[in-house]
């Protein structure tokens, strides 16, 4: 009743407005129409007068729609009347700002007709666009034609910006008042018909505005008989919009919004409308009044406050409803709440004033409200943390299973003035003493927080490669001989090869005669024996014996550790496999035996040790914290008075990485090239070109170690958990 009455009001206030400032308008007393051939129709608008007012009449495309203004004149026709003929769906006539607006509405674009019978304005509306929109002019008195472009305003500058959003802004100036423009899209291009205005040959010029990098391709503006024509080309999928203000028009032309994944945030914060799009055109006009008609755009309930008054201009031309609603909000320092399809408009100070009365009537109802002591078991977390976060104050376990808050804390967190939450640690249980709206709403957190916390499996693989090269090359020889002189002495030289042990060349004096000499180098490879070929050579007096000995060595292995892990999510794990390897050690020895003190044992680990704490992230991948080490024994050293201690061979890596879910990723890697060559030869006879090898040996040797981790993440699904 409250709503009605205020509805009625503000008609009845409409009415005496309009009525006071048209005593001496023309009245609209009703519209008729009947069905012609082809689904056409025939509008009849009759006046009280002898003379029909002159008519301004323009269209729109999106809707589709006649607009017919009559200047000076009041309405008396009936609102609204449906007829659903041919493309004609209805026509309405609405009276404000001194006017009366006749709109036929259509489904789709169609022309027409008009003429002046006696005082009445016949519209022809055709089924469809079967010929251009004609208006037969020649029927009409001259007294009532519409203005030719001749008497009218010129085109003073057309003009070209870039808005906001890439956006292109089409700017027609004119030199005076009473130029009448009407944009619509034709054949893929916008046009603007500008009647009554006169277009100056220095403004008949193509604009090419391609670098402004907007949807707007060109602008053309032309003459026309009744005035002018600005045909602009754009490309791509937009959105357009016009308006008037002054003796300015503007077409602006917007591409649409793209998918809001893509937007930025700024774009985001700006509001987005989507109402179906409106042509207003007033002078003006009731603020009260163009709410109203918003409201039958909108077909929602709109309920202004008694505070709403003014006027205002409007010259919107295919713009959303909600965008103009704002407009005029904006204008009139108005603000609007919405609850379901009721939109409320009030001044803003009056809305403020209102939601602070409301919030300061909860907030007196929560001093006033009872409290309800309810009991919360929690499953998956603690009580004792859940609590901490429903509140800032302090918890304090109680006897052996209970913990309290202080109920005088002055930050209550989630919690009333005068509520209060303590928790059993020997049931897991919350315990809270608040209001009952309170308590719907920590319940209703606490479903949030207490679920079961999501695990991750760990897949890891340490891969220790290695591959081992040695080379050796040696050589032997030793020479026998002996010779009798013709005095009848015996000369000898050398006596055979060496035992192996023997290096080095040796030498042996009879009779202060050198009679002795042999060179022994042969390979020493560190595992294995060395293979060798011999060849000697006998003569009568004398024997050369010559021995070659070769190594060769190559191993390759391979040592793979695979630790698993599971875990939940920011939780960390730690798994250790390998040994402890003991030593024993001497204290307080005395002298160099080595075996004389205490004996003391003492251990080191040589492990595989995988530390890991997942965190999964809300795109379902995870942020791992990774600590691995990777220990072995390598020998053992000993050390004076205090035995042998051992060698560890580690390596370890720390690190943190993101990684997809089931993805798997190298951690790290090390890897060691150790290359050794060493030569024994005898000195200046193994540098010898050529025959230097028969006094030198060569040992060559090339080990690697690559050290590779690898790391595989699986989030656990519920039905594993």
């Amino acid at each position: 009743m409250h709503l009605a009455s205020r509805c009625l009001m503000t008609i009845v206030a409409l009415g005496a407005a309009v009525w006071a400032t048209a005593a001496t308008a023309s009245t609209l007393q009703n519209i008729t129409y009947k069905t012609l051939s082809g689904g056409r129709i025939e509008l009849r608008m009759s006046f009280d007068s002898n003379q029909v007012p002159q008519p301004n009449i323009f269209t729109t495309e999106t809707p589709p729609r006649i607009a017919i203004d009559f200047p000076d004149t009041t309405n008396d026709a009936a609102r609204h009347q449906d007829i659903g003929v041919g493309t004609t769906t209805g026509v309405s006539a609405i009276a404000a700002g001194g006017r009366t607006r006749v709109v036929v509405e259509l489904m789709q674009a169609s022309t027409y007709k008009s003429r002046v019978e006696g005082n009445s304005l016949v519209l022809v509306v055709n089924n469809g666009t079967q010929s251009q929109p004609v208006t037969t002019a020649a029927t009409i008195d001259p007294s009532k034609a519409l203005p030719s472009a001749l008497n009218g305003p010129a085109v003073s500058n057309i003009d070209f910006q870039r808005g906001p959003n890439g956006s292109g802004r089409v700017l027609i100036n004119f030199s005076g008042a009473g130029a009448n423009a009407n944009m619509h899209r034709e054949n893929g291009d916008i046009s603007v018909d500008v009647t009554n205005a006169q277009l100056p040959a220095s403004q008949a010029q193509r604009l090419n505005v391609l670098d402004f990098a907007t949807p707007v391709q060109s602008v053309s503006p032309k003459s026309t008989p009744n005035g002018a024509r600005v045909d602009i080309a754009y490309s791509g999928d937009v959105d357009v919009s016009s308006y008037q203000t002054g003796n300015q028009y503007v077409v602006e032309v917007t591409p649409k919004k793209q998918d809001s994944k893509n937007t930025n945030p700024a774009s985001m914060a700006q509001p987005v409308y989507t109402g179906s799009r409106v042509t207003f055109n007033f002078q003006d006009i009731p603020v009260r009044s163009a709410l109203q008609l918003l409201a039958d755009v909108s077909g929602l309930n709109l309920v202004a406050s008694d505070t709403v008054g003014g006027s205002v201009t409007l010259r919107l031309v295919n713009v959303p409803w909600d965008q103009a609603l704002d407009v005029i909000l904006r204008a009139k320092d108005l603000d609007k709440r919405r609850d379901g399809n009721v939109i409320w408009i009030a001044p803003q100070k009056e809305l403020a004033d209102y939601e602070q009365s409301l919030a300061d009537a909860r907030f007196k109802a929560q001093d006033t409200a009872p409290l309800v002591t309810t009991y919360i078991p929690i499953s998956y977390g603690k009580a004792q943390d859940i609590a901490k976060l429903l509140t800032t104050g302090a918890q304090q376990s109680t006897g052996g299973g209970g913990g309290g808050t202080s109920g005088a804390s002055e930050h209550r967190g989630f919690l009333s003035p005068r509520g209060s939450v303590t928790f059993d640690q020997r049931t897991n249980t919350l315990l809270l003493n608040d209001t009952a709206e309170k308590t719907a709403e920590i319940r209703a957190i606490v479903a949030e927080l207490d679920r079961p916390v999501q695990q991750v499996l760990i897949e890891s693989r340490i891969v220790i490669a290695t591959d081992d090269f040695e080379r050796d090359l040696g050589v032997q020889w030793g020479i026998n001989a002996t010779h009798i002189n013709p005095s009848g002495q015996q000369l000898s030289l050398g006596s055979g090869l060496l035992p192996a042990s023997s290096s080095g060349t040796t030498t042996t004096t009879y009779n202060g005669l050198q009679n002795y000499q042999q060179v022994n180098l042969p390979a020493t490879p560190t595992t294995g024996t060395a293979s060798t070929i011999a060849a000697a050579i006998l003569g009568k007096n004398y024997a050369l014996d010559l021995e070659l000995s070769a190594s060769q060595a190559e191993g390759r292995s391979q040592l793979v550790s695979s630790p698993r892990v599971i875990t939940a999510n920011q939780q960390e794990a730690d798994i250790r496999q390998g040994q402890e390897i003991g030593y024993v050690t001497y204290q307080n020895s005395v002298g160099g035996g080595g075996a004389s003190g205490t004996a003391t044992v003492a251990f080191k680990d040589a492990v595989l040790e995988l530390k890991v704490t997942p965190t999964i992230t809300a795109d379902n991948r995870v942020y791992l914290a990774i600590n691995v080490n990777k220990d072995s024994l390598h020998n053992y050293i000993t050390v004076p008075g205090s035995g042998q201690v051992p060698v560890i061979d580690t390596r370890s890596l720390n690190t943190s990485v993101l990684v997809d879910n089931g993805q798997t990723v190298v951690l790290g890697g090390i890897y060691e090239i150790s290359k050794t060559d060493n030569i024994n030869k005898v000195p200046w006879l193994g540098d010898i070109p050529g025959v230097g090898f028969l006094f030198r040996s060569t040992q060559r040797v090339n080990d690697k170690d690559e050290l590779l981790i690898f790391v595989t993440p699986r989030i656990l699904s519920d039905s594993l958990q």
